[in-house]
């Protein structure tokens, strides 16, 4: 039994979730988000607690019982919390301002890059040199932090780009003289 697909999931209060074959809706303080499941897996919801269950130890069956889990505690987590990456940005002379709901960015490049904000993304630049992606969708959160990221990836000498706050940049010698 998937250890990740039979942990129940709490409903905190102030969240609805409507459970249809094939879908599941869920309603909350910060919004509503909705996702497809298998109508082959079971969602329960009793007593303030939702529970998948899988119909045979079949391989899909397994594989999809805790992906189907997982998807639907994110978007408990997400209606509630909300999902945010952090990004920090070193080199000389790069920074990032927001444009409107967009975000815009001097990566050493002869031009600004500018990334758009998807529905239901907002971007927060508390500095110059830090990006915070804040949004629902736990997938689109970290699918639009990639993208930043991906506008200039740190490299190995410097470590100059754009970094998720943390990471671990692995540094290189350069050439010697």
């Amino acid at each position: 039994m998937s250890r990740i697909g039979r942990k129940p999931i709490e409903v905190p209060d102030g969240v609805e979730i409507d459970v249809k074959p094939g879908a599941v809706a869920v309603k909350g303080p910060k919004g509503e988000l909705s996702q497809d499941v298998n109508r082959e897996m079971e969602v329960d919801l009793t007593d303030g607690t939702l529970t998948v269950s899988r119909p045979t130890d079949r391989g899909e069956h397994r594989a999809l019982h805790g992906l189907t889990r997982s998807l639907i505690a994110n978007m408990v987590e997400g209606v509630t919390d909300g999902f945010e990456r952090r990004l920090e940005i070193q080199g000389v002379g790069y920074r990032a301002q927001l444009r409107g709901k967009n975000l815009e960015m001097a990566l050493g490049y002869s031009h600004p890059v500018t990334i758009e904000a998807p529905e239901g993304i907002e971007f927060e630049v508390p500095q110059q040199t830090e990006v915070i992606v804040r949004g629902l969708d736990k997938q689109l959160a970290g699918e639009t932090a990639a993208r930043i990221r991906k506008a200039r990836p740190p490299e190995p000498y410097k470590g100059k780009g754009v970094r998720y706050a943390g990471e671990h940049v692995a540094r290189k010698a350069g050439k010697r003289a």
